[in-house]
Protein backbone atom coordinates (compact mmCIF):
# COMPACT_ATOMS: atom_id res chain seq x y z
CA UNK A 1 0.00 0.00 0.00
CA UNK A 2 1.14 3.71 -1.11
CA UNK A 3 2.12 4.96 2.36
CA UNK A 4 1.54 8.26 1.20
CA UNK A 5 -1.86 7.65 0.68
CA UNK A 6 -2.65 8.30 4.24
CA UNK A 7 -1.16 11.68 4.43
CA UNK A 8 -3.89 14.98 3.83
CA UNK A 9 -3.11 15.94 1.13
CA UNK A 10 -1.05 13.46 -1.54
CA UNK A 11 -0.30 12.83 -4.96
CA UNK A 12 0.88 14.56 -8.54
CA UNK A 13 -0.15 18.04 -7.94
CA UNK A 14 0.55 20.52 -11.04
CA UNK A 15 2.07 23.80 -10.67
CA UNK A 16 -0.68 24.65 -13.74
CA UNK A 17 0.71 27.25 -16.13
CA UNK A 18 -2.15 30.03 -17.12
CA UNK A 19 -2.68 30.75 -20.54
CA UNK A 20 -3.50 34.43 -21.43
CA UNK A 21 -4.73 36.64 -24.65
CA UNK A 22 -3.26 39.10 -26.65
CA UNK A 23 -4.74 41.48 -24.35
CA UNK A 24 -3.03 40.02 -21.18
CA UNK A 25 -5.84 39.15 -19.73
CA UNK A 26 -6.30 34.94 -18.48
CA UNK A 27 -7.29 32.94 -21.57
CA UNK A 28 -10.04 31.03 -19.30
CA UNK A 29 -10.94 28.34 -22.06
CA UNK A 30 -7.59 27.09 -22.77
CA UNK A 31 -6.87 27.12 -19.03
CA UNK A 32 -10.05 24.88 -18.55
CA UNK A 33 -8.77 22.78 -21.44
CA UNK A 34 -5.69 22.29 -20.32
CA UNK A 35 -6.68 21.45 -16.84
CA UNK A 36 -8.84 18.85 -18.14
CA UNK A 37 -5.65 17.24 -19.87
CA UNK A 38 -3.67 17.30 -17.01
CA UNK A 39 -5.89 15.26 -14.88
CA UNK A 40 -6.41 12.82 -17.73
CA UNK A 41 -2.40 12.88 -18.16
CA UNK A 42 -2.18 11.42 -14.50
CA UNK A 43 -2.16 14.31 -12.20
CA UNK A 44 -4.18 14.08 -9.05
CA UNK A 45 -5.18 17.92 -9.34
CA UNK A 46 -4.27 21.31 -10.18
CA UNK A 47 -2.44 24.06 -8.09
CA UNK A 48 -3.35 26.71 -9.95
CA UNK A 49 -2.25 30.11 -9.68
CA UNK A 50 1.55 30.29 -8.54
CA UNK A 51 4.54 31.04 -9.42
CA UNK A 52 4.09 28.95 -12.47
CA UNK A 53 0.51 30.13 -13.09
CA UNK A 54 1.91 34.14 -12.66
CA UNK A 55 -0.60 34.47 -9.80
CA UNK A 56 1.57 37.64 -8.92
CA UNK A 57 1.18 39.15 -12.57
CA UNK A 58 -2.78 38.88 -11.93
CA UNK A 59 -5.35 41.30 -10.56
CA UNK A 60 -7.53 39.96 -7.51
CA UNK A 61 -10.54 39.73 -9.69
CA UNK A 62 -8.27 38.03 -12.53
CA UNK A 63 -7.38 35.46 -10.05
CA UNK A 64 -10.93 34.56 -8.65
CA UNK A 65 -12.44 34.62 -12.19
CA UNK A 66 -10.36 31.99 -12.98
CA UNK A 67 -10.70 29.90 -10.30
CA UNK A 68 -14.47 30.62 -10.86
CA UNK A 69 -14.47 29.65 -14.68
CA UNK A 70 -12.65 26.46 -14.05
CA UNK A 71 -14.71 25.42 -11.58
CA UNK A 72 -17.85 26.30 -14.00
CA UNK A 73 -16.17 24.15 -16.85
CA UNK A 74 -16.36 20.92 -15.00
CA UNK A 75 -13.41 20.76 -12.78
CA UNK A 76 -14.26 19.43 -9.66
CA UNK A 77 -12.80 21.88 -6.85
CA UNK A 78 -11.62 19.47 -4.51
CA UNK A 79 -9.24 18.85 -7.35
CA UNK A 80 -7.98 22.41 -6.96
CA UNK A 81 -5.12 23.96 -4.91
CA UNK A 82 -5.36 27.95 -5.98
CA UNK A 83 -2.57 30.09 -4.71
CA UNK A 84 -3.90 33.20 -2.31
CA UNK A 85 -1.39 35.07 -1.20
CA UNK A 86 -0.91 39.08 -1.34
CA UNK A 87 1.72 40.75 0.72
CA UNK A 88 -0.64 41.91 2.98
CA UNK A 89 -3.48 40.17 5.25
CA UNK A 90 -6.88 41.84 3.89
CA UNK A 91 -6.01 41.10 0.22
CA UNK A 92 -4.74 37.21 1.13
CA UNK A 93 -7.67 37.23 3.12
CA UNK A 94 -10.26 38.26 0.47
CA UNK A 95 -8.47 35.15 -2.09
CA UNK A 96 -8.56 32.67 0.25
CA UNK A 97 -12.39 33.44 1.43
CA UNK A 98 -13.26 32.83 -1.89
CA UNK A 99 -11.10 29.89 -2.42
CA UNK A 100 -12.67 28.31 0.66
CA UNK A 101 -16.07 28.91 -0.94
CA UNK A 102 -15.36 27.78 -3.77
CA UNK A 103 -15.13 24.57 -2.51
CA UNK A 104 -11.47 23.70 -2.78
CA UNK A 105 -9.40 20.99 -1.72
CA UNK A 106 -6.74 23.42 0.19
CA UNK A 107 -5.25 27.33 -0.22
CA UNK A 108 -1.40 27.60 -1.06
CA UNK A 109 -0.20 30.63 1.07
CA UNK A 110 2.81 32.05 0.60
CA UNK A 111 4.32 34.24 3.47
CA UNK A 112 4.41 38.08 2.59
CA UNK A 113 7.21 38.63 0.35
CA UNK A 114 7.58 42.11 0.37
CA UNK A 115 9.88 43.10 3.61
CA UNK A 116 12.82 41.26 4.13
CA UNK A 117 14.41 39.59 7.55
CA UNK A 118 11.33 39.50 8.89
CA UNK A 119 11.33 37.28 11.93
CA UNK A 120 9.55 33.89 12.53
CA UNK A 121 6.89 35.89 14.89
CA UNK A 122 5.94 38.36 12.61
CA UNK A 123 5.02 35.39 10.01
CA UNK A 124 3.65 33.94 12.43
CA UNK A 125 0.93 36.62 12.84
CA UNK A 126 0.31 36.89 9.26
CA UNK A 127 -0.60 33.58 9.01
CA UNK A 128 -2.75 33.36 12.11
CA UNK A 129 -4.51 36.92 10.98
CA UNK A 130 -5.55 35.32 7.64
CA UNK A 131 -6.89 31.84 9.30
CA UNK A 132 -8.79 33.74 11.78
CA UNK A 133 -9.88 36.11 9.56
CA UNK A 134 -11.35 33.25 6.97
CA UNK A 135 -12.81 31.73 9.86
CA UNK A 136 -14.07 29.06 8.13
CA UNK A 137 -14.00 25.04 9.40
CA UNK A 138 -13.62 24.29 5.62
CA UNK A 139 -10.49 26.14 5.72
CA UNK A 140 -7.31 23.68 4.62
CA UNK A 141 -4.03 25.82 4.09
CA UNK A 142 -0.79 24.59 2.08
CA UNK A 143 1.85 26.72 3.51
CA UNK A 144 4.63 27.64 0.14
CA UNK A 145 8.58 27.44 1.34
CA UNK A 146 10.45 29.07 -1.81
CA UNK A 147 13.02 31.40 -0.65
CA UNK A 148 14.67 31.86 -3.85
CA UNK A 149 12.31 33.97 -4.97
CA UNK A 150 10.45 35.13 -1.78
CA UNK A 151 13.12 35.66 -0.23
CA UNK A 152 11.58 34.88 3.01
CA UNK A 153 11.60 31.46 4.00
CA UNK A 154 9.68 29.12 6.99
CA UNK A 155 11.46 27.45 9.78
CA UNK A 156 10.57 24.37 11.40
CA UNK A 157 9.85 26.37 14.29
CA UNK A 158 6.96 28.33 12.49
CA UNK A 159 5.08 25.62 11.00
CA UNK A 160 5.42 23.68 14.12
CA UNK A 161 4.04 26.68 16.02
CA UNK A 162 0.92 26.83 13.08
CA UNK A 163 0.47 23.75 13.54
CA UNK A 164 -0.35 23.60 16.99
CA UNK A 165 -2.12 26.38 16.89
CA UNK A 166 -4.68 25.40 13.98
CA UNK A 167 -4.50 21.71 14.21
CA UNK A 168 -6.44 20.44 10.87
CA UNK A 169 -6.33 23.79 9.20
CA UNK A 170 -2.34 23.85 8.35
CA UNK A 171 -2.19 20.62 6.72
CA UNK A 172 0.78 21.06 4.62
CA UNK A 173 3.81 22.51 3.05
CA UNK A 174 5.08 22.75 -0.67
CA UNK A 175 8.84 22.89 -0.72
CA UNK A 176 10.43 24.72 -3.32
CA UNK A 177 14.00 25.94 -1.73
CA UNK A 178 15.83 23.34 -4.13
CA UNK A 179 17.00 21.67 -0.93
CA UNK A 180 16.50 18.02 -0.58
CA UNK A 181 17.22 17.97 3.28
CA UNK A 182 14.59 21.21 3.92
CA UNK A 183 11.69 18.81 3.05
CA UNK A 184 13.32 15.71 4.63
CA UNK A 185 13.35 18.08 7.74
CA UNK A 186 9.80 18.57 7.31
CA UNK A 187 8.80 14.81 6.53
CA UNK A 188 10.46 14.15 9.97
CA UNK A 189 9.56 16.96 12.21
CA UNK A 190 5.11 16.45 11.96
CA UNK A 191 3.34 13.58 11.62
CA UNK A 192 0.04 13.44 9.46
CA UNK A 193 1.79 16.62 7.77
CA UNK A 194 1.75 16.46 3.56
CA UNK A 195 5.12 17.20 2.44
CA UNK A 196 5.13 18.50 -1.28
CA UNK A 197 8.72 19.16 -3.12
CA UNK A 198 8.56 21.92 -5.59
CA UNK A 199 10.96 20.16 -7.96
CA UNK A 200 10.60 17.06 -10.11
CA UNK A 201 13.99 15.16 -9.41
CA UNK A 202 12.87 15.38 -5.24
CA UNK A 203 9.49 13.85 -5.52
CA UNK A 204 11.40 9.84 -5.34
CA UNK A 205 13.44 10.56 -2.75
CA UNK A 206 11.32 12.69 -0.81
CA UNK A 207 8.46 9.84 -1.25
CA UNK A 208 11.18 7.37 0.23
CA UNK A 209 11.67 10.14 3.27
CA UNK A 210 7.76 10.31 3.98
CA UNK A 211 6.79 13.41 1.56
CA UNK A 212 3.28 13.26 0.06
CA UNK A 213 3.91 13.79 -3.64
CA UNK A 214 4.62 16.94 -5.83
CA UNK A 215 3.48 20.31 -7.16
CA UNK A 216 5.81 21.14 -9.92
CA UNK A 217 5.90 23.22 -12.95
CA UNK A 218 7.11 20.18 -15.16
CA UNK A 219 4.18 18.20 -14.56
CA UNK A 220 2.50 20.43 -17.21
CA UNK A 221 3.88 17.98 -19.25
CA UNK A 222 5.02 14.72 -17.56
CA UNK A 223 1.90 13.76 -15.20
CA UNK A 224 2.18 10.37 -16.90
CA UNK A 225 5.48 9.87 -15.92
CA UNK A 226 5.03 11.24 -12.47
CA UNK A 227 2.30 9.29 -12.36
CA UNK A 228 3.89 6.06 -12.49
CA UNK A 229 6.94 7.08 -9.77
CA UNK A 230 3.90 8.32 -7.11
CA UNK A 231 2.31 4.65 -7.87
CA UNK A 232 5.07 2.34 -7.78
CA UNK A 233 8.00 4.09 -5.28
CA UNK A 234 7.41 1.70 -2.49
CA UNK A 235 7.28 -1.41 -4.00
CA UNK A 236 10.77 -2.66 -4.93
CA UNK A 237 9.63 -4.83 -7.11
CA UNK A 238 9.07 -2.02 -9.61
CA UNK A 239 12.21 -0.09 -9.21
CA UNK A 240 13.59 -0.34 -12.59
CA UNK A 241 10.34 1.17 -14.01
CA UNK A 242 10.31 3.53 -11.32
CA UNK A 243 13.83 4.81 -12.43
CA UNK A 244 13.25 4.40 -15.86
CA UNK A 245 10.06 7.01 -15.21
CA UNK A 246 12.52 9.23 -13.08
CA UNK A 247 15.06 9.24 -16.07
CA UNK A 248 12.07 10.85 -18.29
CA UNK A 249 11.16 13.17 -15.95
CA UNK A 250 15.03 14.21 -15.07
CA UNK A 251 15.37 14.51 -19.25
CA UNK A 252 11.98 16.67 -19.43
CA UNK A 253 13.02 18.76 -16.37
CA UNK A 254 16.23 19.61 -17.68
CA UNK A 255 14.54 20.88 -21.26
CA UNK A 256 12.35 23.04 -19.25
CA UNK A 257 15.35 24.87 -17.72
CA UNK A 258 16.74 25.44 -21.00
CA UNK A 259 16.43 29.20 -21.09
CA UNK A 260 14.02 31.07 -17.90
CA UNK A 261 11.97 28.64 -16.91
CA UNK A 262 8.45 29.79 -17.21
CA UNK A 263 8.38 31.12 -20.93
CA UNK A 264 10.15 27.83 -21.65
CA UNK A 265 7.30 25.55 -20.47
CA UNK A 266 5.01 27.83 -21.86
CA UNK A 267 6.63 27.50 -24.98
CA UNK A 268 6.67 23.62 -24.56
CA UNK A 269 2.48 23.95 -23.92
CA UNK A 270 2.20 25.32 -27.12
CA UNK A 271 3.37 22.39 -29.26
CA UNK A 272 2.15 19.95 -26.90
CA UNK A 273 -1.27 21.97 -26.75
CA UNK A 274 -1.11 23.00 -30.71
CA UNK A 275 -2.13 26.22 -29.44
CA UNK A 276 0.60 29.51 -30.29
CA UNK A 277 -1.43 31.41 -27.64
CA UNK A 278 0.31 29.74 -24.96
CA UNK A 279 3.77 31.39 -25.37
CA UNK A 280 2.45 34.88 -24.37
CA UNK A 281 3.64 35.69 -20.84
CA UNK A 282 2.73 38.95 -18.69
CA UNK A 283 5.27 41.44 -17.52
CA UNK A 284 7.77 41.52 -16.55
CA UNK A 285 8.69 38.08 -18.34
CA UNK A 286 9.34 38.19 -21.76
CA UNK A 287 8.01 35.25 -24.16
CA UNK A 288 11.16 32.99 -25.72
CA UNK A 289 12.30 33.90 -29.09
CA UNK A 290 11.72 32.33 -32.42
CA UNK A 291 15.20 30.78 -32.32
CA UNK A 292 14.79 29.54 -29.15
CA UNK A 293 11.08 28.19 -29.37
CA UNK A 294 12.50 26.09 -32.33
CA UNK A 295 15.21 24.54 -30.30
CA UNK A 296 13.16 23.74 -27.35
CA UNK A 297 10.28 21.83 -29.99
CA UNK A 298 13.03 20.06 -31.65
CA UNK A 299 14.17 18.92 -28.33
CA UNK A 300 10.82 18.11 -27.46
CA UNK A 301 10.61 16.38 -30.50
CA UNK A 302 13.76 14.12 -29.36
CA UNK A 303 12.62 13.25 -26.01
CA UNK A 304 9.36 12.02 -27.69
CA UNK A 305 10.71 9.89 -30.53
CA UNK A 306 12.90 8.27 -27.34
CA UNK A 307 9.58 7.52 -25.65
CA UNK A 308 7.86 5.99 -28.37
CA UNK A 309 10.58 3.25 -29.28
Amino acid sequence: MNPAASLPIHGVFCAAATPVLADGTPDHAAFATHCQALLEEGCDGIALLGTTGEANSFSIAQRQALLDQVIAAGIDPQLLLPGTSQTNVPDTVTLVRHAVDAGVQAAVVLPPFYYKGVSDEGLFRFYAEVIEAVGSNDLRVVLYHIPPIAQVGLSVELVGRLLEAFPGVVVGIKDSSGKLDSMQTFASSFADFSVLAGADPFMLPLLRSGGAGCITSSSNLIGAHLRVVFDNFFDPAQDAKVDAAQARINAWRDLSNAYVQLPTIKAMLARRRNHAGWTRVRPPLVELGQAEIDNVWAQMAALEAQENV
